[in-house]
């Protein structure tokens, strides 16, 4: 079955339920997916909307057309149109972007991101906040930052890339302005493949992680988010806890049940 939820009218994202899984799409393929502070606005939204369902087990986010997300739409800008002062309205837009990549990280689901073609700065950084990445052989992840005059902070990329790749390998890309295309991305742990069809391979993915017993799958986001500035002895304590807890859901039991039973089965 499957669910498309409302959108209004001139809408640049899209969200669909099936076998639960949410899949986001980003819907401005004549600008390549480029950011706008509406689309910032109503990605944050879906994100957070799904977050909150019971029924979706994972997410994947996927942009629509040739680019996976090309970064700012230059002609459209950052900012807010609502704010008259510029600074604010810039400051508004930046945390637009923020509010997107805080979603990705705290929404229970794991998020899975399908990437093909360009990842250019925002894309970048939203392709790095999802929890694991599938990519097609055109896919390319730009940080052109230095080059423009800018940072490299940029809705968190410059906190989350360091974690995924390594400190060298980002701060390298980071100040040659450089790219990083499919091949790459797998070889230093940005993705996890390289596939002619880089939705199919997170859709079912993401299909599998739905149909497993949710408290493992939402608590091991949890613990591989907190593991990131834990110490270990806060940490063994929070795994212990959770795997405690785990243990005695009614899923986890039937789970391990079925395994016992397996077993039994093989060596009778």
């Amino acid at each position: 079955m499957t669910t498309v939820e409302a959108q209004g009218s001139g809408s640049t994202v899209r969200t669909e339920v099936r076998d639960g899984v949410g899949q986001v799409t980003l819907t401005r393929p004549e600008r390549l997916n480029a950011i706008t502070h509406r689309l910032l606005a109503e990605l944050r939204d879906a994100l957070l909307g799904l977050g909150e369902r019971r029924d979706v087990g994972a997410v994947v986010l996927f942009g629509e057309g040739r680019a996976f997300c090309a970064g700012l739409d230059l002609d459209a800008g950052l900012a807010d149109p609502a704010i008259d002062d510029p600074v604010e309205a810039m400051q508004a837009g930046m945390a637009a972007g923020a509010a997107v990549t805080l979603a990705m990280r705290t929404i229970p689901q794991p998020v899975v991101a399908a990437v093909q073609g360009h990842a250019v700065g925002a894309g970048f950084a939203f392709a790095a906040a999802a929890d694991v990445r599938f990519v097609a052989p055109d896919a390319r992840f730009s940080a052109p930052f230095l080059r423009l005059g800018m940072t490299v902070g940029d809705f968190g990329l410059s906190w989350l890339l360091p974690r995924i790749i390594g400190h060298g390998r980002a701060s390298h890309l980071f100040y040659s302005a450089g790219t990083l295309d499919a091949e790459q991305a797998v070889a230093c742990g940005l993705a996890a493949e390289v596939v002619e069809d880089p939705l199919a391979a997170a859709t079912a993915f993401a299909t599998e992680l739905a149909a497993q017993p949710p408290y493992g799958v939402r608590v091991s986001k949890e613990l591989l988010e907190a593991g990131v500035g834990s110490s270990l002895r806060d940490h063994l304590e929070a795994e212990a806890r959770a795997q405690t807890i785990g243990a005695l859901t009614g899923s986890a039991q039937a789970a391990m049940a079925a395994a016992l039973a397996a077993t039994k089965r093989r060596k009778g």
